[in-house]
């Protein structure tokens, strides 16, 4: 299998092209943004045996993949190596083997600096034979390949993973502003942390490339990101299973996309928690105590004034009072 036909030429798709290219496979690409050597995906399929997709979601890489379907051989594969929802993708697979072509879904980790230098993570999902026969091609590509399962499962995989990047990715940051508000080093906090069982790579990597230098430029959208915890929240969702910790990530990531900047990089989900957990003038102030001394009154001891309400002890305790002792401090 040589020719490859490559959609999605974007921060992960170009450089994953040029290693196919660099590999010795002919490769033909098309994006929409312009860039590529053919000026439609239909073209770049054009008798291609492996079709190749780095889009933003399911519905584009659907898209472009039946528009792009009459060029390829019959028996051709198709590697989405985008973050899909599973569903969509076992769909996709329906209508593709009808015309004698296979799916496989592929998606990547490991960023733009591992796309770069072909050292990323790959999830594979799809008949065992077939992930076989493209193993060639998503070694150009990356350097640890993983098949997980039948067709969807590697889209399913990858959300989880991005749910946990997430996740660890809020608690890291979080961990960042209380350090600061008690003012901590960052520096000697981060050695220790990374040399412990808190370490992830928001502590290794975001928080010191990222945050610290204001960069916030890791090459992952904030909508991605949303995305992808969206799309595992569906899933617990779809499967009848609980997961509260993951429905409160995904309530912060898509507070995040609606209040900051469209095309925000993930690791800008830090300015969001920033002002989520800046502390009020008036937080930590102490409840005023009232120095006023209490009035006397002016009835005979042992009788209340006329008006006055008796006390508990006089009329019995109201139902639901509070036990002497009990009032709650503020």
């Amino acid at each position: 299998m040589k020719s490859v036909a490559f959609l999605g030429l974007g921060r992960m798709g170009q450089p994953m092209a040029a290693n196919l290219a660099r590999e010795g496979f002919a490769v033909r690409s098309f994006d929409l943004n312009g860039s590529g050597d053919c000026a439609s995906g239909r073209e770049a399929a054009e008798g291609a045996e492996v079709l190749v997709t780095m889009l933003p979601d399911g519905d584009a890489v659907r898209e472009a993949v039946l528009d792009a379907m009459p060029g390829l051989r019959p028996g051709a594969v198709v590697i989405d190596m985008s973050s899909s929802d599973p569903a969509g993708t076992r769909a996709l697979g329906l209508a593709l083997v009808k015309n004698k072509i296979h799916l496989v879904d592929a998606p990547v980790s490991g960023a733009v600096a591992k796309a770069r230098d072909g050292t990323l993570a790959i999830m594979a999902g799809g008949a065992a034979e077939v992930v076989e026969r493209i193993t060639p091609i998503l070694k150009t590509m990356g350097n640890l390949i993983f098949h997980v399962g039948p067709l969807g499962a590697g889209h399913a995989v990858k959300a989880l993973n991005n749910y946990l990047g997430a996740a660890g990715t809020l608690a890291g940051f979080e961990a960042l502003l209380v350090a600061r508000a008690l003012g901590l080093d960052p520096a000697p906090m981060l050695e220790a942390i990374n040399a412990s069982t808190g370490r992830n790579s928001t502590t290794e990597r975001k928080i010191p490339q990222q945050v610290l230098t204001g960069a916030f430029a890791s090459g992952f959208k904030l909508a991605l990101m949303a995305k992808d915890v969206g799309i595992a929240a569906g899933l617990a969702r779809g499967l009848g299973v609980r997961a509260p910790y993951l429905s409160e990530t995904l309530r912060l990531w898509r507070g995040a996309l609606k209040r900051l900047p469209a095309g925000a990089d993930h690791t800008e989900i830090f300015h969001y928690l920033e002002q989520l957990t800046t502390p009020s003038r008036g937080a930590a102030s102490p409840p005023s105590r009232s120095r006023r001394k209490p009035r006397r009154s002016s009835a005979p001891a042992g009788r209340p004034r006329r008006g006055a309400v008796p006390s508990t002890r006089a009329r019995g305790r109201a139902a639901g009072s509070p036990a002497r002792g009990s009032r709650r401090r503020a």
